[in-house]
């Protein structure tokens, strides 16, 4: 066999083995990413409530592709761009997931939360931030995640965010 063929053999060989040890990497960061908040689509989300500190809380209904208030006597147009930042932290990315007896939950602002969010029937819990990094806890059923502060909902009247 001549050197130049060996040498081709060799460098493919090289090659699948790369190619397969990136395609195991992959597949192993995949499998042991903590996940989202909630394992809901933001397009598919019809309902959204929020309740931010003492602020009343804010109901609102998705129909023909638009958000409306629904907690008025006169239903009222919603910002559809505020509510689709409300509704995409329901698939936020968490850092990481504890169990929430992990925590003493009035330490980290759960207990009562800073806000409260709810979609489509999931509820999500929000805390005070982490004491490193740009995070904030977030309470999801029985487990407490840790998520970057831009997912912090904020209220109508902070935001000062106006219906059309």
């Amino acid at each position: 066999m001549k050197r130049s063929t060996r040498r081709l053999i060799g460098f493919a060989l090289a090659v699948v083995v790369l190619a397969a040890v990136a395609w195991w990497q992959v597949r192993s960061d995949q499998q042991s990413a903590p996940g989202t908040l909630t394992s809901l689509k933001p397009d598919s989300i019809t309902r959204v409530n929020l309740e931010v500190g003492k602020t009343a809380t804010e109901h609102y209904v998705k129909r023909d592709n638009h958000w409306w208030r629904a907690d008025q006597a006169e239903p009222e147009r919603a910002d559809d761009l505020r509510l689709g930042e409300l509704v995409n932290i329901a698939a936020a990315p968490v850092q990481s997931w504890q169990p929430a007896t992990t925590y003493d939950l009035s330490k980290i602002g759960l207990s009562p939360p800073q806000a409260r969010l709810e979609v489509d029937g999931q509820t999500i819990l929000f805390g005070g931030m982490t004491a490193i990094g740009q995070g904030a806890y977030a309470k999801v059923g029985d487990r407490v995640g840790i998520i970057s502060l831009r997912y912090m909902p904020r209220s109508a009247q902070s935001s000062n965010i106006k219906a059309f």
